[in-house]
């Protein structure tokens, strides 16, 4: 299985002087990126470590969000989620950039943080506070170095279509890594373009996710989400321990109120760490022959949960 990639703190990246350092103190943020040309005028400066950002230019990355489209079906609003795990899947050693205003710089770093990438943010004033409380919690997560968990095999062909699929797939929480060729091992190997999954069908990536789901089959998914369509999990597993990331999109606006979550394989222990709820454990916890469920009463943003068995 694809190993983790190494834990690294997502970078504050600003563009203000000196003068702004109380600011960022007062947010409990000690290490920033600035221009090259800024680097001189901020050295120095108590307490702000400080310097330019290094290697290729970033890969710009959406800002995380949910918005809201007409579902034609119901002919009401359904959410959508902004998600930007199938661009760190197809990118793993990249360096990710986000414009994140306000509190969506608190989701783009837990967002990073979760993926195992390297993450630099920009922001405003205004997303200076929750982007330090959500630096300080993740600086608080401990190192897990596990695997990365997924049952399904994905041959990427870099088109904008693949990346379609990908990406209602990371939406859909059907864990997939990306493979040159298919891996007896998984469960399902999936390429676009073969006699299983023709190019025609996947002229609707909608249909096409909807097809994987129905092979892979809801009893193998490794991460099912009860409660919520805006939760995107991410899950790490050595088949002894396991830790599974749960991102909520809408964190910025509104909590999520009791999901319940369901991970395949039975986990006696679990140690929950969610952002802005500290003191948080899981809630009905019960394990059945072959999974392990559990309740978070709340979910605001980001939170981790480390299972064992």
């Amino acid at each position: 299985m694809l190993l983790a990639l190494a834990v690294v703190l997502p970078s504050l990246y600003w563009e203000g002087g000196p003068e702004t350092a109380p600011a960022l103190r007062e947010a409990r943020i000690t290490r920033i990126e600035v221009p090259a040309e800024n680097v001189a005028a901020w050295r120095g400066v108590p307490g702000i470590d400080v310097k330019a950002p290094t290697g290729q230019p970033g890969v710009k990355l959406a800002t995380p969000a949910v918005s809201y489209r007409m579902d034609e079906a119901s002919a009401s609003t359904a959410p959508w989620v902004d998600s930007n795990g199938w661009r760190i899947l197809r990118e793993p050693g990249a360096r990710f950039v986000y414009d994140a205003p306000g509190k969506a710089a608190a989701l783009a770093a837990a967002e990073v943080f979760a993926y195992g990438a390297r993450g630099e943010i920009h922001t405003d004033a205004e997303g200076l506070g929750p982007l330090g409380e959500m630096l300080a919690f993740l600086g608080g997560v401990p190192e897990a170095s596990l695997p990365l968990a997924a049952n399904i095999g994905y041959q990427d062909d870099g088109s904008a279509k693949s990346g379609e699929v990908m990406n209602l797939l990371v939406r859909r929480n059907l864990l997939f890594r990306l493979v040159q060729a298919p891996d007896p091992k998984l469960d399902l190997n999936v390429k676009i373009g073969s006699a299983q999954f023709p190019v025609a069908e996947a002229e609707n990536p909608d249909m096409m996710a909807h097809k994987i789901r129905q092979e892979l089959t809801d009893d193998k998914r490794l991460v099912r989400i009860y409660g919520s369509e805006v939760v995107i999990a991410r899950l790490e597993s050595d088949g002894t321990r396991a830790r599974l990331h749960l991102l909520n999109y809408a964190g910025a606006k509104r909590p999520v109120v009791g999901l319940r979550v369901r991970v395949l394989g039975r986990y006696r222990e679990a140690a929950l760490l969610a952002s802005g709820l500290p003191g948080s454990k899981v809630l009905d916890y019960t394990l059945d022959s072959d999974a392990t469920e559990f309740t978070l009463a709340e979910l605001k943003m980001y939170a981790v949960i480390d299972l064992s068995r």
